[in-house]
């Protein structure tokens, strides 16, 4: 089998690749170790930045979103039993943010890819990534029980951290940059309406909180809890007395309760892989970077990675030029690294943690009421979170 771009991995990022590759006339072919099932159906992100929206809309891949996503023009942000909402457009000129599951952005791709676009092929098991300095690298994979070889141009490694496509880039080329937090988020959906039309982020001494959401009758919500916490350790009762406590104000707010339908816990960890190209291999999304949930940039992030490769293959293609892939790595981190500043400073402005002093709290509460008081603090919380430019 042979293609222009192999693409490692049917996650939004690679699904999105896809896409705008056929938009621009390049052949891909999509090889997905699960099944479709599992891919559609798996929790993930669910903020999509303006610069996420834009480039969905461009691609042809936004109806539904349209039609079903939420449109939200701040958060809100809870502090001593306070509150204050952080105005987006105002802030910025006009961004916003949609809230619109990572398994429906997923689910319109692989329709569109499926109808539209090149081999997508699940249960295809990429095996490892060979030739990556050569002029013809190779995927070697399994599928249908057999081993085979798609030869590529480029290949794309969407595959996540735990992926093959990062283990072709010789040890002696490759720096990581990491940090893990000594907490995680218990994180619970419930078949209840929202109990606030925005996010809310809520700092308290007990730990961080947010209240997020699936649609306008599912309910996303988060805990902080100590790392390691087993989900199934709370009981339903116990996790919305604890919400209840954290999201506590002076007013008559108060929080719905509904059936919790999932519980999981996510671990949170700072990561990134420099470069994020070898040869003609291309790293994007998990596979090179991962952030805390707190800033919601995960999802985000990929998209720019995979934009930013479209675009500079198509810049190749029409102009004989290299320049912007061979920049690929440099412009990516660049991005990067302000997610990742960006979600490390909402993780430490937020949780609390397990050896926080008095004079630790303080602090928090101090950049907080900055935040509430200052134009300036404000818009940048503003434009960091509405989303840093792609490219």
């Amino acid at each position: 089998m042979r293609t222009t771009v192999g693409i490692i991995g049917a996650g939004p990022a690679g699904l999105l690749l896809a896409r705008l590759l056929h938009n621009a006339g390049i052949d891909s072919v999509v090889l997905e170790s699960r099944d479709r099932a599992y891919v559609e159906r798996r929790q993930r992100a669910g903020i999509l930045e303006q610069g996420t929206v834009d480039v969905l809309r461009a691609a042809g891949a936004a109806e539904r979103m349209d039609r079903e996503g939420l449109r939200h023009d701040g958060i809100e942000l809870r502090f001593d039993k306070r509150r204050h909402r952080v105005d987006f457009p105002a802030l910025t000129g006009g961004r916003s943010v949609m809230v619109y599951a990572q398994t429906e952005v997923c689910k319109d791709l692989i329709a569109l890819q499926l109808k539209e676009g090149g081999p997508l092929l699940f249960e295809a098991e990429a095996l490892a990534v060979e030739g990556a300095d050569t002029d013809r690298p190779r995927v070697r994979f399994r599928h249908d029980g057999a081993e085979d070889v798609l030869e590529c141009d480029y290949v794309v490694g969407c595959d996540g951290f735990w992926g093959v496509a990062r283990r072709a880039v010789p040890a002696g080329l490759s720096r990581t940059f990491e940090r893990t937090y000594p907490f995680g988020w218990l994180g619970i959906l419930a078949d209840v309406a929202p109990s606030h039309d925005e996010l809310v982020y809520a700092r308290h001494d007990r730990g961080f909180a947010l209240l997020s959401m699936r649609s306008p009758s599912v309910s996303r919500l988060y805990l902080q809890v100590p790392e390691g916490t087993d989900a199934e350790a709370w009981s339903d009762e116990e996790i919305w007395a604890e919400l209840e406590r954290r999201f506590e104000t002076d007013d008559d707010w108060t929080l719905q309760r509904g059936p919790i339908t999932q519980k999981s816990v996510t671990p949170m960890r700072s990561y990134v892989h420099e470069p994020m190209r070898h040869g003609r291999l291309f790293l994007a999304g998990d596979a090179a970077h991962i952030v805390p949930p707190t800033g919601a940039k995960g999802l985000n992030l990929a998209v720019g990675d995979v934009v930013t490769f479209a675009r500079a293959l198509t810049h190749q293609r029409e102009t004989g030029s290299a320049e912007l892939l061979d920049a690929y790595s440099a412009t990516c981190l660049r991005r990067v690294w302000q997610a990742e500043r960006f979600s490390y400073d909402m993780t430490t402005l937020l949780h609390r943690a397990p050896d926080a002093t008095p004079f630790d709290d303080r602090l928090q509460v101090a950049r907080l009421d900055r935040i509430a008081s200052s134009r300036a603090a404000e818009t940048d919380l503003a434009e960091a979170y509405t989303g840093f430019p792609i490219g």
